[in-house]
């Protein structure tokens, strides 16, 4: 079964050449996953995000239930902002997709002691090559490259990395060389669905501001 975009999300968090997923290239990473099911969601003719508001729009649920969860939580008959949909329940994004990763032998998770006494799970990618390959094609997305005309997975992962300032994707320098570039696809991914890149940026500052926005 193809992977869904909050799984490729997921993924492109993973720190290829530390072979682990670094804190600060998780920092949001919960809204960033609800973002991705949002956008699927906009693709796929379930959601109206007229006006820069969100609504729920009648249709069969998607196939995945992660994406489907999503879906049920959004308004049904007045348009509302996106900031509480992306934010509110962001703790509980992780583990579902977690969940499916490992299902899919796409990620194994391992029990660690840290600092000799706390246990915690570790978590890391089974085929480091094929993320760091995910990496490259959404960069190379932008790389002297026009907006797609669709809403592709690689156009909303480039711009939505850039809101997390996720650096497993655009270093600082990336960024600005090629600031141009960034903006022109964040304003075709803001065509398709207005209000969701500038609320996910709200919702990882939030988080950011104090000290939270990952999980272990």
């Amino acid at each position: 079964m193809p992977m869904t975009l909050a799984q490729k999300l997921y993924l492109l968090c993973y720190t290829v050449k530390k072979e682990k997923f670094q804190l600060d290239n998780i920092q949001g990473r919960g809204q960033l996953l609800r973002a991705g099911a949002m956008t699927e969601l906009a693709r796929d003719g379930l959601l109206d995000a007229t006006g820069g508001k969100v609504r729920r729009l009648p249709g069969n649920p998607p196939k995945d239930p992660f994406t489907t969860a999503v879906w049920y939580d959004l308004p049904e008959d007045k348009p509302r902002g996106w900031l509480k949909f992306l934010h509110n329940k962001a703790h509980t994004a992780e583990t579902p997709i977690r969940d499916q990763l490992l299902a899919s032998g796409d990620v194994v998770m391992t029990r660690e002691k840290k600092l000799g006494a706390i246990s915690i799970d570790r978590v890391s990618v089974v085929q480091p090559d094929l993320v760091r390959a995910l990496q490259d094609r959404v960069r190379a997305t932008v790389f002297d490259n026009p907006p797609a005309e669709d809403l592709t997975d690689e156009l909303a992962m480039a711009v939505l990395a850039v809101e997390l300032e996720l650096a497993t994707v655009w270093s600082k320098e990336d960024r600005r060389a090629h600031k141009a570039g960034l903006t022109a696809h964040a304003a075709r991914f803001d065509a398709f669905v207005p209000g969701l890149r500038k609320a996910l940026r709200d919702s990882y500052l939030a988080s950011r501001a104090v000290g939270g926005g990952w999980s272990a």
